[in-house]
């Protein structure tokens, strides 16, 4: 490939190197020059353009980002078609990110134009999540480079998917422990197990001794259960203490004990007859992520956990600083102040499946959406609300008249919804606590319903994420702790922040508000099922 600047009239069939914005459209980067787009630029004054100029052995940057994306594919994932030299790899459920590391380093070492990125080996990933991208740096590379790429990534990156099963916990008592711990760590275990879509069977309490121990875990094997979880009343310290010789009495085995992941050190791997039996670290007995998740999301991909495994968790393995998890917070003989927590109203949005219309300034017994949303909001229990606006803002600022509320203006409302939420999160002042994120166009949204969201919300309890939903499905809108307020700044894409949700499912909290929960009027069919009076926007 050749790159740099030539004549204009000697520069058709190169790609135009630099978008260029002419009186009657713009010619984009990357775009394959015409004998009529000669004529435009020439007409317009251009004399010289930079190009790239391919080489018969050269591959263009989309078809070369499609042969590294399809071999890479493994499985489990959804590739999106290419575009400026990229192919995004999407998760088909949820499940684990499994990746042949070796396979993608030398991907990456073979020249620095042709690039595989992916998140983490082993990531917990949702439903359409972006779990990997191929990315051709210039507007060609050799074919050559590709096809040694293709056979160096075969099947690199695959998703394995959450299998739901039954599962048992067994729970070890001393006189110490009362019921209410017991009770609060089986609450939480159905919670991380909810997240693969597995149940908690059966629980069984029994004495921290060895042989009713055993028993437990051998009833829990015989009725079925695909995976034991064994919370001892005491700590395990040493791969003779109660629960490792349990699950050998049991006629088990020890897998491993103790991993290099804090917190989650003592967490025992046990196997009976291909059943994993886990002793759990005490540091389980809390939502927030430790060692004992790793190890658990992989088993429940269908992904083997063996010594070798856990010996590798090191790096990366120290959690007790990462943002996004729960912290601990100290407990406080006065009263904590209220928390400070404020609504992030999204209005930006450009309607695009509603015909013609700005669906928020549509009408419900003459008010316009985005005003009802804002009502409910400032009728319930936030202590402010922002609105972020985008798509036809002097509209929106209008309908809002009068309301005790701030605008932010996203000027790349165009980028989707992840824009909106960077934009309203980044406005928040420093002593905000949390913020609920409310969609405008959603009038079955109202303040009470706000308000029970809000009381679901406790970071003392490790609940960081509070939810509307119906039926179980999760809705609209959501409370954040400011634990993800950076998380939320980094948002890509028009898809919002579910992924997040997903991923940190032992840390969220479903409310049940009905159907509003999921509500949002996006198509004429929608509006007019509502009741909603529209008017075109010109």
């Amino acid at each position: 490939m050749k790159f740099g600047p030539v004549a204009t009239r000697y520069a058709e069939g190169c790609l135009i190197a630099h978008t260029v914005r002419l009186a009657d459209g713009a010619l984009k980067k990357g775009h394959r020059l015409s004998s009529n787009d000669l004529r435009r630029l020439i007409a317009a004054g251009v004399e010289e353009v930079v190009v790239a100029r391919l080489d018969p052995s050269d591959c263009h940057e989309d078809e070369a980002a499609g042969i590294l994306a399809q071999a890479g594919d493994g499985g489990g994932m959804t590739l999106e078609p290419p575009f400026t030299g990229r192919v995004n790899f999407r998760a088909d459920s949820d499940g684990v990110l499994v990746v042949d590391k070796q396979a993608v380093d030398a991907v990456n070492r073979i020249d620095p134009a042709i690039t595989l990125a992916t998140l983490p080996a082993f990531a917990r990933v949702t439903r359409g999540r972006m779990v990997a991208t191929a990315k051709i740096i210039p507007f060609a590379v050799s074919r050559a480079l590709v096809e040694q790429a293709a056979d160096l990534a075969r099947g690199a990156v695959r998703v394995a998917p959450f299998r739901s099963r039954p599962v048992s916990l067994v729970a070890t008592m001393l006189p110490h422990l009362k019921a209410s711990v017991l009770d609060k760590t089986r609450r939480i275990t159905e919670a991380r197990l909810s997240v693969s879509g597995s149940t908690l069977r059966k629980e069984r309490r029994v004495a921290h001794e060895t042989a009713p121990t055993a028993e437990a875990i051998r009833a829990s094997v015989a009725d079925g259960a695909e995976m034991v979880l064994v919370f001892g009343a005491s700590a395990i310290v040493d791969r003779d203490d109660v629960i490792p010789s349990a699950i050998e009495q049991a006629g088990g085995r020890i897998v491993h004990f103790g991993m290099p992941v804090d917190p989650g050190n003592l967490l025992l791997v046990g196997d009976i007859d291909g059943i994993p039996v886990i002793g759990a670290p005490g540091c389980a007995r809390s939502p927030k992520e430790n060692g004992f998740d790793w190890v658990v999301d992989r088993l429940m991909a269908d992904c083997p956990v063996t010594a070798a495994d856990i010996a590798g968790m090191g790096v990366g393995g120290l959690l007790m600083e990462i943002g996004t998890r729960p912290q601990p917070r100290e407990t406080s003989p006065t009263p904590a102040p209220p928390r400070k927590i404020e609504g992030i109203l999204l209005a930006a949005g450009q309607s695009r499946r509603a015909g013609g219309v700005n669906k928020l300034l549509a009408t419900i017994n003459g008010k316009p959406l985005v005003r009802i949303a804002a009502e409910a909001a400032l009728a319930s229990r936030l202590s402010r609300l922002t609105v972020v606006t985008g798509h036809m803002h002097q509209e929106i600022e209008a309908a809002l008249s009068g309301l005790d509320l701030r605008f932010v203006h996203n000027a790349d409302f165009t980028e989707g919804m992840a824009s909106s939420i960077r934009c309203g999160v980044n406005a928040l002042g420093s002593d905000v606590d949390a913020a609920m994120v409310l969609l405008a166009d959603m009038p079955g949204v109202d303040a009470g319903a706000i308000d029970r969201i809000l009381k679901a919300f406790s970071p003392e309890d490790g609940i960081t994420i509070a939810l509307a939903s119906v039926d179980g499905k999760r809705g609209n809108p959501v409370v954040w702790d400011r634990s993800f307020f950076d998380a939320l700044t980094r948002l890509e894409g028009d898809t919002g922040a579910r992924h997040l949700i997903g991923e940190h499912g032992t840390s969220a909290r479903q409310v049940e508000i009905g159907a509003g929960a999921r509500l949002d009027l996006d198509t004429p069919e929608a509006l007019s099922a509502a009741g909603a009076i529209v008017v075109p926007t010109s």
